[in-house]
């Protein structure tokens, strides 16, 4: 089931059930959006376990083959794990070539609409601090930061170190 999104004088999103078909596409943005990149494995793993995990595409009216609006170019993804009483963003990753275009936002509150409509009144998620971009957008978007979990992420594999990740959350509004 597709869930689609659309803000105000944008295309629309769809947000399709990733599918094990959907890996190799989201393996290639993967690899070079992170400095340490989930594996096929991972992937293969949230769907298994029942995460909540969505292609990306665009939904126009009219298809641009070839093109970055040709709806079947992958832009974006996410997984989400829910929880009883909220949604933990696990992965959420912008095509390189799209970024700065506002689609990280609009997956953002499409995922809040998600929890709202789930009566899950809370995301969480982790970040590199380094990834400025993304503490950024989340900071705009009314996260705050709870925590720290320290020696989180893996930063540089030859030297085994390790970085801190930023534990981040957000209230959601959920209706009477």
């Amino acid at each position: 089931m597709a869930t689609h999104f659309k803000g105000e004088g944008e295309a629309e999103l769809s947000f399709l059930p990733m599918q094990a078909v959907d890996l190799d596409e989201v393996l290639k943005i993967e690899s070079v959006s992170h400095i340490h990149p989930w594996t096929k494995g991972n992937f293969s793993d949230s769907l298994a376990a029942g995460h909540w995990a969505y292609c990306v595409r665009p939904q126009l009216d009219q298809v641009v083959k070839g093109s970055y609006l040709d709806p079947e170019v992958l832009w974006a993804y996410c997984i989400l794990f829910p929880a009883v009483d909220e949604l933990h963003l696990l992965n959420i990753t912008v095509s390189p070539q799209l970024r700065k275009l506002g689609i990280g936002r609009r997956m953002m509150a499409a995922i809040e609409g998600v929890a709202a409509q789930q009566n899950m009144p809370r995301i969480i998620l982790e970040v590199r601090p380094s990834n400025l971009a993304a503490v950024t957008l989340y900071q705009k978007l009314g996260y705050e930061q709870i925590g720290v979990r320290k020696n989180y992420y893996p930063l540089n594999t030859q030297t085994g170190m390790r970085e801190d990740a930023l534990v981040m959350a957000k209230s959601i509004k959920l209706a009477a």
